[in-house]
């Protein structure tokens, strides 16, 4: 029977529930089923045929009921058929003891109840179905039959030991589904459309709640307090045992006995809880009978440490035989970072662990668009990457399952939870957060900092510090779709030179390709190696687009990259162990499988012979969440692969994994699609890190990706993708590019102006200037739309974006070496303003303003026609960039003015900027002196520090090929330290001292022993040191006397 199929699937509803209906609940629902059955009997005996179809036919009052019922739907049951469930409603009527079989598996209440539905529909359907069956002379006797049927089914529940033990227990469930406030119910059905009987079915309460409505939710449906939540005492895992393999780690099991409402419970599991550091925590909790996917990331050894005095967390677990619940402590504040609570589920496909947290102030969950930091107001987020513009209530292009938080008395943390599956989280105001998974394991780690910029250095820690960029990337790159030859490519850069705009590099998107085919040059482009000669004799670099998708119909031996690929055996299956097809740009298209081997090699074969023509200097590498313009493929999907339809499904764009990707049932080298669909960015990503290693020896690699993973920033940065030109996209851009910093990768930036949409000259103005302070910075737009590089507009666009940048040009100095900070230690370069400044409570939300390192504020104007802006200072000093004049030195909130051509920049006391003379290429600039900015505050002290090396070798610093300068000013001396100096083939001389905050003139300035000539302004309390050079490999002291 197809019963047997349905109850091996749902073994794991064998449970006794706890539900949450009142008495008065009960009885209503009760009498509900008993009003059908019998008010259909008593219509049945006193009204004719026609008045039984003209008036029972237009009822509404069964929907309208205040319990949740609805008509049945395709989703009721998930995965199962309605053939599965009637056969399932028959075999309850053929058991021997249906009350037993209620009470064992509530499931069949649920069944019953749908059964109910289905009947009574089917007497309403005459008007909206003209295939109804109850017409001619029997219709009374068809109507009878079901209504008697409909009679049995609920005499079958009124009587089960279910229904029973409900009302036995009815005051005792009242208590536990008695749960204020309501933001602590934690949802027992995600699913849409939740019912009173589904919702019992589960063994949860059920009751509309008062709360208001909160955030739409990432699948687009408005989130708030759930009407069904898990009671108090939902049966779950229990402590079985627990042991301390050592001092730094423990392993406990859990077990529960009574199944969930998802199948293949997993009912024994192992929590391994290792104390890794003082400040790093890891628990695992998995599956110690089956092997289950679990990401191959490369990550800091774990040592047993015999001392664990020195943990800035405690972790409690309770006793043997107690249900599960698991507390992580900050031990200096004894404020609980992680309190379990709700329902800890783990089943083959779905995995769930919700949690209180410490404060509302949370930051990360990427990649989504939302504000800096989240609210908690019934908001989530879901993860599974997916070519998809920057959109709200969305996933989008990669998945960063970590969070930063800020606590209440100003300390941080962050939690990672590496899992590659489809998930989703939930915030709640309690504050609480649900993390909802589809496969894989649990694996957390927790950061407890304490500061927020010591939890991103431990986060990258674990997961790989950022790749150190060469130099020329930090300047300006100019791209569109649209640069359709080679010379209208080289014209653009040419442009832009004789207009005297920086640029470092110029980019092709697929233009260039031979029928939109990787590695391929078109004839219609032109001469691609003259244009890329060209561009590197005039100082600057190239960069082109690639995409992961390989053409897969051109003739046996005419596309290298098809025929190496089916040689190799290197391109991603479908079930039939075949390569799956789909369909991109170049029309049919197969897809490397990254977790494979051998696609390195793969993938530095083909990158390495097109070097070998074209010396390009960087690859981005697009479209790779799979984005795919069919649904799986071209052929489809499998019909019965339990990873195509898994029992839950996370609030994905489209309604099922396969949307606009491949099929979630690919088969590639590691583990199904379904598991790795995630890492592909990162993948493809390593690959091409490494055969541009291999292409370009001895240089570093620069890779733009579009999708992400934890990790990413080790192998390459990223663009925040398709925007629009829009005011709204500028201002959103801010949070994106601070929110990568946190997830570990500072190569970040928006596409300048917009790509998507024609922009105008006055949004194009200020999102240059803002653009011209992203980390990278690139203008890039759409095939059908105008020009927008800096020259395209008017004389007054192209003097304000020159300016901008030539400041930019000036700072990269400083901007490299927090690049480098980022690599050796983990540091954010675009930073957050409450990261410089945690223990102001006011500066958590400020996501319109931002900072570079710890000494430069960007304010800039993101609304149209606004001359000025409102910008907010935390306490510090802080001096104008534009003339160096003291602005305050308690902060606050400002009326900045905001012309067009203007934008706001600010230097904070205490810090020593380096800089630079500008050029138009960082190939010239880095020839020319140097200079220190030194903003010194009321106390008379400041720091700052210049790391320097060719540029553009690899492991520069892992050779000691380098030069690390330290400088500190007290008083009235500036004094340099020499870390290293290892890097001896530039001169790097400093010429120009300029300080900030001198509130008296000096009378004498002397540099290294000699008086020498300055200028100063009384009325913005600058000093001017110009008329000197000194070598800045050996040591420098500047006095001034007053």
């Amino acid at each position: 029977m197809k019963y047997k199929k349905l109850q091996e699937e749902h073994d794991d509803h064998e449970r006794m529930p706890a539900t949450g209906f009142s008495l008065r609940d009960r009885a209503e629902i009760c009498l509900v089923l008993l009003i059908v059955a019998g008010g259909f009997i008593l219509t049945l005996h006193f009204t004719s045929p026609s008045f039984f179809h003209s008036h029972l036919t237009n009822s509404t009052w069964w929907t309208n009921t205040g319990f949740g019922w609805t008509k049945p739907h395709a989703s009721t049951f998930d995965q199962f058929s309605q053939d599965d469930l009637d056969t399932s409603f028959d075999n309850v009527h053929e058991s021997e003891d249906e009350g037993d079989l209620l009470e064992s598996n509530p499931y069949h209440v649920q069944s019953l109840v749908a059964k109910i539905q289905n009947e009574r529909n089917i007497l309403f359907m005459e008007g909206n179905n003209p295939d109804f069956k109850l017409t001619g002379k029997d219709v009374g006797v068809e109507a009878e039959n079901i209504v008697a049927d409909i009679q049995e089914n609920v005499e079958t529940i009124l009587q089960s030991n279910f229904m029973k033990t409900m009302e036995k227990d009815a005051s005792t469930s009242t208590k536990q589904c008695d749960i204020l406030p309501e933001n602590q119910r934690f949802d027992c059905h995600p699913e849409q459309s939740a019912s009173a009987a589904s919702c019992a079915a589960r063994g949860c309460c059920w009751g509309k709640a008062d709360g208001s409505h909160g955030n739409s939710s990432s699948s687009g449906v408005t989130m708030s307090v759930p009407y069904c939540y898990y009671p108090r005492n939902y049966d779950g895992y229990k402590v079985i045992d627990q042991n301390m393999e050592s001092p730094s780690e423990m392993k406990v099991t859990l077990k529960r006995t009574t199944p969930t409402y998802y199948p293949r419970n997993v009912g024994e599991l192992t929590m391994e809880i290792n104390y890794e550091t003082p400040y790093r925590l890891r628990i695992k909790i998995s599956d110690p009978a089956e092997a289950r996917w679990e990401v191959p990331m490369s990550r800091p050894k774990s040592v047993p440490r015999e001392n664990t005095d020195n943990n800035m967390y405690s972790v409690q677990v309770p006793g043997e035989n107690q249900p599960f619940h698991l507390t992580v402590t900050r031990k200096s504040s004894n404020t609980p970072l992680i309190n379990t609570t709700g329902a800890f589920i783990f089943t083959d496909q779905f995995l769930q662990l919700s949690y209180f947290l410490p404060s509302t102030f949370i930051y990360g969950l990427g990649e989504h668009r939302d504000t800096l930091m989240h609210s908690v107001n019934w908001t989530s987020f879901v993860f599974w990457n997916k070519d998809q513009p920057p959109n709200e209530n969305t996933n989008l292009y990669g998945s960063h399952p970590f969070y930063l938080m800020m606590e209440n008395d100003t300390n941080s943390h962050g939690v990672l939870l590496l899992n590659s599956n489809a998930m989703e989280a939930v915030l709640q105001p309690s504050p609480a957060i649900t993390w909802r998974t589809i496969g894989g394991v649990l694996d957390f780690y927790m950061f407890l900092g304490p500061s927020p910029a010591d939890v991103v250095s431990q986060y990258t820690e674990m997961i790989g510090r950022s790749f150190m960029p060469p130099y020329w990337s930090l300047g300006y790159h100019q791209c569109r779709w649209g640069y359709t030859t080679a010379q209208r490519t080289l014209d653009i850069a040419n442009r832009l030179t004789q207009a005297g705009m920086p640029q470092d590099i110029q980019w092709n998107d697929a233009d260039y390709m031979d029928g939109l085919k990787d590695f391929t040059t078109s004839p219609k482009f032109g001469d691609q190696k003259g244009l890329v000669d060209t561009l590197h004799s005039q100082g600057k670099h190239y960069m082109m687009i690639v995409d992961p998708g390989i053409s897969s119909t051109q003739t046996p031996g005419s596309y290298h990259p098809y025929d190496l690929g089916l040689s190799m055996n290197i391109f991603i299956n479908n079930t039939d162990d075949k390569p799956l097809v789909g369909r991109v740009w170049p029309g049919p298209t197969v897809f490397p499988d990254f977790t494979n081997p051998q696609a390195v090699e793969y993938w530095t074969t083909l990158v390495k012979t097109f070097q070998d023509s074209v010396k390009f200097d960087g690859m981005w590498i697009d479209m790779n969440e799979i984005s795919n313009f069919v649904d799986g493929s071209t052929t489809g999907c499998s019909s019965t692969d339990r990873y195509e339809h898994p029992p839950y499904l996370p609030g994905v764009k489209g309604g099922s994994l396969k949307y606009t990707t491949i099929c979630a049932s690919g088969k590639q080298y590691l583990s199904r699609t379904y598991n790795v669909h995630n890492l592909y960015g990162l993948g493809e990503t390593y690959a091409t890190y490494q055969a541009l290693l291999a292409a370009r020896p001895g240089k570093r690699p620069f890779i733009i990706s579009r999708s992400t993973f934890p990790g990413q920033g080790h192998y390459g940065g990223h663009w925040t993708g398709d925007n629009d030109a829009k005011y709204y996209d500028m201002y959103k851009s801010i949070s994106d590019i601070l929110s990568f910093n946190m997830f570990g990768i500072p190569m970040v930036g928006s596409d300048i102006c917009g790509f998507r949409h024609a922009t105008n000259e006055a949004l194009c103005q200020r999102w240059y200037q803002l653009g011209a302070f992203y980390p990278f910075s690139r203008s890039h737009n759409d095939q059908k739309t105008p020009d927008q590089d800096p020259t395209a507009f008017s004389e007054s666009l192209l003097n304000s974006t020159r300016s901008a940048y030539l400041i930019r040009y000036s700072l990269l100095p400083y901007l490299y070496t927090l690049f480098f900070k980022s690599h050796i230690m983990g540091q954010t370069v675009a930073r957050p303003v409450f990261m410089e400044f945690p223990d102001d409570k006011f500066s958590y939300s400020v996501d319109k303003q931002f900072m570079w390192g710890p000494a430069l504020m960007i304010s800039p104007a993101l609304e149209q026609n606004v001359t000025s802006v409102m910008a907010y200072f935390p306490r510090s000093t802080w001096f104008y960039f534009s003339n160096g004049r003291r602005m305050t030195d308690t902060g606050g909130t400002f009326n900045l003015p905001a012309p067009m051509n203007f934008i706001n920049l600010n230097f904070r006391g205490g810090y020593i900027i380096p800089m630079q003379e500008p050029a138009l290429t960082t190939t010239q600039s880095r020839k020319n002196n140097f200079w220190l900015v030194v903003a010194m505050p009321r106390n008379q002290f400041a720091k700052g520090e210049l790391y320097w090396d060719d540029g553009d070798s690899v492991d520069a610093y892992e050779k000691g090929q380098y030069n690390l300068i330290q400088f500190f000013a007290r008083n009235n001396t500036l004094k340099s330290s020499i870390v290293t100096a290892g890097y001896t083939d530039e001169p790097m001389i400093l010429g120009n001292v300029t300080v900030l905050g001198v509130t008296s003139p000096p009378k004498t300035v002397i540099v290294n022993g000699i008086q020498t000539q300055f200028t100063y302004s009384s009325f913005q309390e600058v000093m001017y040191v110009t008329e000197f050079r000194a070598k800045m490999l050996l040591p420098f002291t500047m006095t001034w006397t007053f």
